[in-house]
């Protein structure tokens, strides 16, 4: 059997030297480290990165806050992962404010048949484990289908890759 030959944008022959360069240096250790641009996190969400006692690490948190803080993004993408969902839930529940309405995002829940009747325990950060628990469960139920339901009505169709990622 032939094998299939692909034809692809060869890179310039000086960005596969310097590519080469730079990869070898690394592997004899002699690459200068990296310059890192101080990263401009949120103050109000550095200090909820910074409180003790929840359920989600820390090092989690700061993660999620750099990388969107190094995209230039504000504080609603330093709470999340920021992907499609995130960033979908994010238009569809976050008051000005950035903080979460739980009747609208109840609603995208019921639009797209997340049973959450079950949440009930209102102990202190209930609202963040609600948001978890439910962003969790209506990924997969987006997942599989495909379509992001919002209250409403409006059917959004997830983006592939996306829903490859996601697909379990």
């Amino acid at each position: 059997m032939a094998r299939k030959t692909r034809k692809q944008d060869a890179p310039a022959t000086a960005d596969v030297a310097a590519a080469f360069d730079d990869a070898m240096a690394l592997v004899a250790g002699t690459a200068p480290d990296p310059v890192v641009e101080p990263v401009a996190v949120d103050e109000e969400v550095a200090a909820d990165n910074a409180k003790s006692g929840s359920v989600v690490r820390s090092s989690y948190k700061t993660r999620y806050a750099e990388r969107a803080a190094t995209a230039g993004l504000g504080k609603r993408a330093q709470r999340s992962c920021w992907d499609w969902l995130a960033q979908t839930l994010a238009g569809e529940c976050l008051d000005d404010k950035a903080r979460i309405s739980i009747d609208r995002f109840l609603a995208v829940l019921d639009a797209n048949g997340v049973d959450h009747s079950r949440w009930t325990n209102r102990n202190k950060g209930w609202e963040g484990r609600l948001r978890m628990t439910g962003r969790l469960a209506l990924q997969k139920v987006v997942a599989a289908s495909g379509v992001l339901k919002t209250a409403d009505g409006e059917e959004l169709v997830a983006p592939a890759d996306w829903v490859a990622k996601h697909t379990h």
